[in-house]
């Protein structure tokens, strides 16, 4: 999968993109992740300017960002733009976008960005809650690592993927414990020491939690 972040802060990105599993499968070419800088496709170097109507703030222009989307658009293209007001992201949402071949993230900044980015480029906008973030960077990110986790090869263990929150919709993943079995007092549930492994996958279902979504 190839993802175009479309960002008007690239280093935000660098870090991140280079850690643990995300960094591995950059390596190993499962996934392509490039930040590219929207100022670069202003002519006059300026991106924001304020917005029609008054109003308090900057709104991004259309210009830069219709150019930036247009360098790396392909027929398989996806444009999604980060956005408080588009639909929250769940894991339907995500496995959704893990079948695509290209993903193009525009982050917003200020007040947003031109409604017509949107118009004309049929985008689907994404809110990754009902929060108010600086800009569209760290949205772009969880959407990004949330869609390449269920790549093939990205995580060792598929099973791991398999048997996680929200496979099933609406429902979080079951407490895990590991060694030592008793700690400051509290001790591991006798059902997973029992070796029983219909009781512990009935234990387990039982512990599942229903999230509000």
């Amino acid at each position: 999968m190839k993802i175009d972040i479309l960002t008007l802060f690239p280093e935000f990105f660098e870090s991140p993109l280079s850690c643990g599993l995300m960094g591995k499968a950059m390596e190993k070419g499962i996934l392509k992740v490039s930040a590219i800088d929207i100022r670069k496709f202003s002519p006059d170097g300026y991106v924001d300017d304020k917005p029609f109507g008054g109003g308090s703030g900057m709104v991004l222009k259309v210009q830069p960002i219709y150019e930036a989307v247009k360098s790396v658009l392909t027929d398989e293209s996806e444009v999604i733009v980060l956005t408080p007001r588009g639909e929250r992201l769940n894991q339907k949402i995500v496995k959704e976008l893990s079948a695509k071949k290209h993903l193009i993230l525009v982050c917003g900044r200020y007040e947003g960005i031109d409604e017509r980015v949107n118009v004309l480029f049929k985008t689907r906008q994404i809110s990754v809650g009902d929060f108010v973030l600086s800009g569209g960077e760290a949205a772009a990110f969880v959407l990004t690592e949330a869609v390449s986790r269920l790549l093939p090869g990205f995580v060792g263990n598929p099973e791991s993927v398999n048997d996680e929150s929200f496979n099933e919709d609406g429902v979080a993943e079951y407490p895990q414990y590991t060694r030592p079995k008793q700690f400051m007092g509290h001790n591991v549930p006798d059902v997973l020491l029992s070796g029983n492994h219909r009781k512990i996958a009935e234990y387990r279902n039982a512990q599942k939690r229903k999230v509000k979504l």
